[in-house]
């Protein structure tokens, strides 16, 4: 049974219908959330997607995207904060809507598609940067944090200049401006 569903999300045809939706979906998303999400619970979901987005810019400010091993930041605690952040992220959205039964299911789901996305891409990663990725991801974790390493000096790194590069300001801004828009829509207009 999990096979199977990992082969769904490892299915070349299926990656492919999901990323000529997933605007679609995500307008439809944003539509549900404007019309459930309840006041009381902005505050709340903020917070959790804040979380996330402290995380993503961390990634953002630290990673050099396939030209070098990237061993600093967050990338010293954990091998992929870049997903972590982004669960986070969604999961504050997911929690506006109050429904426990549809947390579950977007922490499922999040979860396969986390473990097939990341090994797809730990297999590319390998073969660009060969042995040195080889030997990082020996001893740094693929999902859970290790916090005994935040005492490791090159997880203080944060750079302004690679945030940039990345585009992780529009990331930030995209975020408070839907949340911005979202509250207003819900204190205002409904």
């Amino acid at each position: 049974m999990l096979q199977a569903i990992h082969d769904i999300f490892n299915h070349p045809g299926a990656r492919k219908v999901f990323l000529k939706l997933r605007y679609v979906l995500f307008l439809v998303f944003l539509a549900v959330l404007a019309r459930y999400t309840d006041a009381s619970r902005l505050p709340g979901g903020f917070l959790v997607s804040l979380f996330g987005e402290a995380i993503q810019l961390w990634s953002f400010a630290s990673l050099v995207k396939n030209e070098q091993l990237t061993a600093r930041g967050p990338y010293v605690l954990v091998r992929n904060p870049m997903y972590l952040g982004r669960f986070f992220l969604i999961l504050g959205l997911v929690l506006l809507l109050g429904n426990v039964y549809l947390t579950v299911g977007y922490v499922v789901l999040y979860y396969f598609y986390m473990v097939n996305r990341v090994q797809r891409e730990e297999r590319r990663l390998t073969e660009i940067l060969g042995q040195p990725y080889r030997d990082y991801g020996a001893r740094v974790n693929r999902f859970l944090p290790a916090f005994g390493k935040l005492t490791d000096p090159a997880v203080r790194y944060f750079n302004w200049q690679v945030l940039f590069h990345n585009n992780g300001h529009w990331n930030l801004l995209a975020m408070l401006l839907f949340y911005g828009a979202l509250y207003v829509y819900v204190a205002y207009f409904r």
